[in-house]
């Protein structure tokens, strides 16, 4: 029986272990930092990856890792191990007792676990860091650069973690593993038999993950029965001496019983590997005790003998219907009952006979061409008759009767080949036997059938019967492979028993699915994914699954720190504080960049425009007291302009126009900035002295500069005043990244040279995919700080279609230029896009074009090409199938003009030639 008190296991650590967790959460912190910084660039903020509501925490990609996100995220969600892992601890008088290095090799990946268990339960972060955990299990495998198999992998991790229990268990006697809680959660005993000189002998044995071909079967209930079954156990004489098969049976499952799928083949004649991806279904739900358990060894003989006669006599039966539905000693075949038909219409369709001497020698116009050419190419019927000794001319059509169709239109009907002559005798005989016999075949055929489902619907229910069903064992997790058996991705289907719903766990991205999307991705056959191992629990055992909380994450974290030892629930709220720093240091810095930034290019003067008036009254009440007291004219001038802008910012944005392009002061407006921000902005456009072309202008500069100075340091915020104006700028430089990128697009798709359109569909995406960037730092400050996220994330998505198949058709190309020029394409431009929406809150919409592209590639896997072309497959296609791991650095964009003149005109003329489907034309 498990253990479930794993507080038998807490017995106290050594202080040592207390200020090492201490340190962890510091150093988690500064890495979790610095690989953010590594991978996302300097222009993404920490605030991407604070933990959302619903979601469980992700795991980081550290380099070709996936494999480590998949079986961690399947053991973590296990309630029963995660509480193990997270209470196992050891006393000093154990601890000192541990002097080889695999066991401190084991103690320290055991505390490392447990750390980062205890971040999934409690974290902040979106996502956690697994790289001490890692760079053990690296070591061990002595490679940090090859992608680590699934099961390879697995395994080590279950031996360490069943010697690091051990020691818990029962330090004393290292042999006895009774008492051991992995030994107890995920391994289980069989029973093999086999036949030697007339006796059976039979032994148990261990097992953890138990593998299963998948060659030769279609589901998992052939796969189990193959591998329990290897050859028949007969009697033998007493005078052999030779073994004759083996059987194997379950006599103590585990209450987590993982499935193995042999996924993989070495391929001689080529010299590697290669996947399999032959389609195998397996169930929600498999009863063990229908024919996999010793203790129903006879039952499930006799059913086994039952199965067998049945399959034979389902082998029979289909061959005999196979006969009737292909009948024929030549290559092409038909069902017997059509052929019978043909045959009797054959034989009742009066023949059309035309004598020679009836045929004009110049036929009128008129005549029918189908009774011309019967008359020529039959001239030797000419003379015959019909059964009534009536001549046919050539004018006449001779209705077609058939025994089934009687009464169809002659003239509808065209000419069928007939027998030269029958006499009524002879049709009433060939009709009598042919509606005989094919009445006969008919009902054999249905007769057949009916057989076939009879038995089929046997088959099925062999093993249905209630005293069969007793040991249901419940899908938890499934972990997936896409791609060849060279390289690939992995990723993990989790069941959410709270919440009754799968999970897709895809490193640093969870998300929630179906299980239709578990089984498109998972059975195999249609795409280059499937299963590569099965992982279900007994649905007997409700403490396995006891204290799963509800993936709210409030609710989830609130409890789960509620459960976490003491040790751990500081080390988790170290970290996360050390991750509210990050925030604020970075909000910091990046204020502190973008003021720097502005008085480097002094974006206020770059905005010059031809005010005249002051704001009104109404909206800056401090503004009107002030501007009352200067002359007149600049007054006047203030309001005027104020007005005019005030108003312009209450008009409708639309597709072809956007108020806040025209002038700094309506961004202003329509993002309710702080009067005194709106009030500089005002006077700063009169102060430009580039303004000062008459006397009336150099009156209004000198009354705004007179105001300037009036304005005292307390009364504004710089910092404040030169981030609004920073926001305005990044708004412009958005909106001509957009309108370049849309640009670039429409001249691209209609080019008619094909490099042409790759290169202008490039820059498209570069600018595009900028302008997403930046959009986003813009509308986390505000809804209307950005422009419509929408529109973007719309064309980035239609570049990257259309360049991925660009790149593809150069990749397949004989030209060595072209297959450069698509590994340029995909490193350069697709690669690193499709990194950052992964990295962002991805849609769906942008999951299924990174879904489509990734399918695109792995289809090349199956296919015969050249070694140099698999090399550079290779090189470039880990990247597209794992797109959370490596730094993502896009091509800098060049200089785009941003004059709000400009901008209004091109996105006129760029949403005219959208809507109108032509090259771009800036009037």
């Amino acid at each position: 029986m498990l253990i479930n008190d794993c507080g038998l296991y807490c017995l106290t650590y050594s202080c040592f272990y207390s200020r090492a967790l201490e340190v962890s959460a510091e150093e988690n912190a500064a890495r979790m930092k610095r690989k953010r910084c590594e991978g996302s660039g300097e222009s993404c903020s920490p605030a991407d990856w604070i933990r959302q509501e619903d979601c469980p925490v992700g795991i980081r990609n550290v380099g070709n890792t996936c494999w480590f996100s998949a079986v961690i995220q399947s053991l973590f969600h296990l309630p029963v191990f995660r509480r193990l892992v997270l209470n196992y601890c050891l006393s000093e008088r154990v601890l000192e007792k541990c002097t080889s290095h695999s066991e401190k090799r084991n103690i320290a990946f055991m505390q490392e676990l447990r750390c980062l268990f205890a971040l999934m339960v409690g974290s902040n972060r979106r996502f956690v860091d697994p790289s001490a955990a890692v760079e053990l299990l690296r070591d061990a495998f002595r490679t940090s650069e090859a992608q680590q198999d699934v099961s390879e992998f697995t395994h080590k991790l279950l031996d360490w973690l069943e010697d690091a229990f051990q020691l818990a268990a029962n330090g004393n006697n290292p042999e006895d593993k009774q008492n051991n809680p992995m030994v107890q959660l995920f391994y289980g005993t069989f029973v093999a038999e086999r036949l030697h000189e007339g006796k059976i002998v039979s032994n148990i044995e261990q097992f953890g993950q138990y593998p299963l071909q998948v060659n030769g079967f279609n589901n998992l209930d052939e796969c189990l029965e193959g591998a329990m079954v290897e050859g028949e156990i007969e009697s033998l004489h007493s005078d052999q001496t030779m073994s004759s098969g083996q059987e194997r049976w379950f006599s103590k499952l585990p209450p987590v019983l993982t499935f193995e799928l042999s996924r993989f083949e070495f391929n001689q004649s080529l010299g590697r590997p290669e996947k399999i991806h032959k389609k195998l279904e397996f169930p929600q739900v498999i009863y063990m005790d229908s024919r996999y358990l010793h203790k129903n060894v006879d039952q499930t003989h006799g059913r086994r003998g039952e199965v067998k006669r049945l399959k034979d006599q389902l082998t029979v039966l289909q061959q005999k219907l196979e006969g009737y539905k292909n009948y024929g000693s030549g290559p092409t075949k038909y069902p017997l009952a059509d052929m019978l038909q043909y045959v009797l219409e054959f034989a009742t369709t009066k023949p059309t006979d035309v004598s020679p001497a009836s045929v004009p020698s110049n036929p009128p116009v008129h005549t029918e061409p189908s009774s011309g050419d019967s008359s020529q190419t039959e001239p030797d019927d000419a003379g015959s008759s019909d059964g009534s000794g009536c001549l046919q001319t050539a004018t006449q059509k001779t209705p077609i009767h058939k025994p089934f169709t009687q009464c169809r239109p002659p003239m509808e009907m065209p000419l069928q080949p007939a027998p030269h002559s029958v006499t009524e005798e002879e049709l009433y005989f060939v009709r009598s036997c042919l509606q005989r016999w094919r009445a006969e075949v008919e009902n054999t055929v249905n007769e057949l059938k009916a057989s076939i489902d009879k038995v089929s619907q046997a088959l099925e229910g062999m093993y249905s019967d209630n005293s069969l069903c007793q040991v249901p064992y419940r899908l938890h997790a499934v972990l997936v492979h896409e791609g060849q058996a060279s390289a690939g991705h992995y990723w993990a289907y989790i069941y959410d028993h709270a919440n009754k719903r799968w999970l897709k766990y895809n490193d640093v991205m969870v998300t929630e699915s179906t299980w239709e999307e578990l089984v498109r991705d998972s059975y195999g056959g249609m795409t280059n994914a499937s299963a590569y191992c099965l992982m279900y629990i007994s649905d007997k055992l409700p403490y396995l699954i006891a204290g799963t909380f509800p993936l709210c994450f409030s609710d989830y974290a609130l409890k789960g720190m509620d459960s976490l030892p003491s040790i751990l629930r500081r080390y988790v709220r170290e970290d996360n504080r050390w991750f509210q720093q990050e925030l604020r240091e970075w909000e910091e810095q990046f204020c502190q960049a973008q003021c720097e930034e502005v008085h480097k290019e002094k974006p206020i003067p770059e905005e010059p425009q031809n005010p005249e008036q002051e704001p009104k009254p109404e909206p800056v009440q401090e503004q009107t007291n002030e501007v009352s007291e200067g002359p007149s004219t600049a007054a006047s001038a203030f309001h005027e302009e104020y007005s005019r802008l005030y108003e312009l910012s209450q008009e409708e944005t639309t597709p072809q126009q956007d108020p806040r392009l025209q002038h700094v002061l309506v961004y202003l407006f329509q993002n309710q900035a702080p009067n005194r921000v709106i009030e500089r902005t005002l006077l700063e456009q009169f102060a430009d002295r580039n303004l000062s072309f008459d006397d009336r202008a150099v009156s209004i500069m000198r009354e705004a500069r007179s105001k300037i100075r009036l304005i005292k340091p307390e009364d504004m915020d710089m910092d404040e005043y030169l981030q609004w104006h920073d926001d305005y700028s990044m708004f412009k430089t958005v909106f001509a990244y957009l309108l370049t990128g849309l640009e670039q697009y429409q001249n691209g798709k209609y080019a008619t040279i094909f490099i042409f359109s790759i290169c202008r569909i490039r820059e498209a995406l570069n600018y595009l995919a900028h302008a997403h960037q930046d959009n986003s730092v813009l509308l986390r400050k505000g809804e209307r700080k950005g422009v419509d996220q929408s529109l973007i994330a719309l064309y980035r998505r239609k570049c990257l279609k259309e360049l991925n198949e660009s790149a593809a058709t150069l990749f397949k190309s004989p030209d060595a230029n072209d297959v450069a020029e698509a590994e340029t394409i995909m490193n350069e431009c697709i690669i690193p896009c499709m990194h950052l929406m992964v990295r962002d809150s991805v849609s769906q919409e942008d999951l299924d074009v990174i879904e489509l592209i990734r399918s695109c590639w792995c289809s090349y896997l199956g296919q015969d090409m050249d070694d140099s072309l698999q090399e550079k497959l290779s090189e470039f296609l880990p990247r597209v199938l794992d797109s959370s791991a490596g730094m993502v650095v896009l091509k800098e964009p060049p200089k785009v003009r941003k004059s709000p003149h400009d901008l209004c005109s091109r996105l006129t003329a760029v949403m005219e030639s959208i809507h109108s489907t032509s090259v771009v034309a800036v009037k």
